[in-house]
């Protein structure tokens, strides 16, 4: 039997990089519980307890699991039901002089809980870089365009004109505020630390003789050896639940961010403005040979939907945990955790590539402003006219009958925008006809849409991107399709 004839996550086997799969492993969850029992063990040594040097040696030694231990295991668990004691047993297989005082003290959640939160953090860790790469990308983007005259939209109808790259600084402003609260959230991870079955540490101020102080001094010295700042004070036998919709919550709102970017891009290449790259060989259609689907910009659509919903995972469980605990969370959570920061990483991993090669179509975007231009520029007309004394109410109302008759020429004719052919032929226009070049011209009528553009990345975009300036994902990106 291979791997083709059971189902497999397309999150891992298609889209997500290798290191966000591999975190997720299960190769990477049991080592790393071995790395919590070596710095359970290491920190009881350290404060007293009879663990000889030769049992922590053994454990650092195996502390990477290999695949056959995986598979033996594998092979305890159908017989105990237990995956950590199975793991337990295993470990002190390879590890004899450790075998007695593995898992010293513990409860599952020890190795299980505070795994999930390395795994977390980690996670974070893996998702900044790629976010703060799409920021950068796209801040390259507007300012190359910040110059550009478009046709903005509200309502999805034509508005007043802004600028190809004011209108990017719109995504990045909200990819900013993502960077923001994946920051925050990551920071704010504690460990659960050392707490017993219920999270009273009974069992470990047993092994200490009632001495609080050690007890207190073991969790500190195990947060510290597995690279935490901080340990959650209190917890049941699990951490609360609620870190979970605080870890979920921000990949959540990015989502909306990515979704609103996509779509954005969606629509212009329905408007033929700005398209993803497309590489030279890549086939649109099955069937249309000319099309140029967005594909890229559709996963993201797709993707970003699913990682909406994962925050209801998180929301349901934490409020339905019963006292100190109950199973109910584990499976939910073995699905819904995994799967956020795999979506996040493909997500991010494909607006990387997207970025990386938007491609510009100037002359379609200059031709539809040409076409909506004129009746934009009606008031700068008017307000010429009242210049060379003109009176506003009449040449507000010569300007309302053009106006609707080169609408009527669009609409009902299919034509081109004739107003200010129409502008022309009307005598009574004739103080300003050598002006209307300059009333026309789409520069005056983007505001401060450069100088906008220019400023935020300069103050709000560097600044954001300080800390991250060494691992911006430099390289291009090559997805896994």
């Amino acid at each position: 039997m291979s791997s083709y004839d059971s189902y497999q996550t397309p999150l891992a086997t298609r889209y997500a990089s290798k290191e966000m799969s591999n975190l997720f492993s299960l190769k990477t969850r049991y080592s790393t519980w071995r790395k919590l029992w070596l710095n359970l063990a290491i920190a009881e040594q350290e404060l007293g307890l009879n663990i000889t040097d030769e049992a922590i040696e053994q454990l650092k030694a195996h502390v990477d699991i290999t695949d056959e231990e995986i598979v033996a295991a594998e092979k305890q668990e159908a017989i105990v039901r237990h995956d950590v004691m199975s793991h337990v047993h295993v470990y002190g297989v390879s590890a004899p002089a450790a075998a007695g005082i593995i898992h010293l003290g513990a409860t599952s959640c020890f190795v299980t809980d505070n795994a999930d939160l390395i795994f977390l953090r980690q996670g974070y860790d893996i998702l900044l870089p790629k976010l703060a790469t799409v920021i950068e990308r796209l801040s390259q983007f507007a300012l190359q365009y910040k110059d550009m005259p478009v046709l903005g939209w509200t309502h999805f109808q034509p508005a007043q004109l802004t600028t190809v790259g004011k209108r990017a600084t719109l995504w990045i402003q909200e990819l900013l505020w993502d960077l923001r609260n994946l920051s925050r959230a990551r920071d704010d991870l504690g460990l659960r630390g050392v707490k017993g079955t219920t999270g009273t540490q009974a069992s470990f101020l047993a092994l200490f003789h009632g001495d609080h102080d050690k007890v207190e001094k073991l969790d500190q010295r195990v947060t510290e050896l597995c690279g935490f700042s901080k340990v959650y004070p209190v917890s049941g036998q699990t951490y609360s639940r609620k870190i979970d919709i605080d870890v979920l919550t921000p990949l959540a709102s990015m989502g909306a961010s990515t979704h609103k970017l996509a779509t954005d891009l969606r629509l212009l290449a329905n408007l033929k403005e700005i398209e993803e790259p497309f590489e030279k060989s890549q086939i649109g259609s099955s069937a249309m040979a000319y099309k140029r689907n967005p594909m890229r910009s559709e996963r993201v659509c797709s993707l970003s939907r699913h990682l909406h919903s994962l925050l209801q995972d998180a929301l349901s469980t934490a409020s339905v945990q019963w006292f100190e605990r109950t199973l109910d969370d584990s499976a939910i959570r073995r699905v819904s955790l995994p799967s956020a920061f795999l979506t996040a990483d493909i997500v991010l991993t494909t607006l990387i590539n997207i970025t990386s090669g938007l491609v510009v179509y100037p002359k379609v975007i200059e031709r539809r402003i040409n076409a909506e231009l004129p009746f934009m520029a009606t008031e700068n007309i008017i307000m010429a006219m009242v210049s060379k004394g003109g009176d506003r109410q009449e040449c507000h109302e010569q300007i309302r009958v053009l106006s609707h008759q080169a609408a009527r020429v669009v609409k009902e004719e299919g034509g081109d925008n004739d107003l200010i052919e129409r502008i022309k032929k009307t005598a009574y226009f004739e103080p300003i006809w050598a002006e209307l070049e300059h009333l026309l011209d789409a520069r005056t009528f983007v505001g401060r849409a450069p100088e906008q553009t220019a400023k935020f990345v300069a103050t709000d975009v560097a600044e954001a991107l300080k800390p991250y300036e060494d691992v911006i994902v430099r390289s291009k990106v090559e997805l896994n399709v």
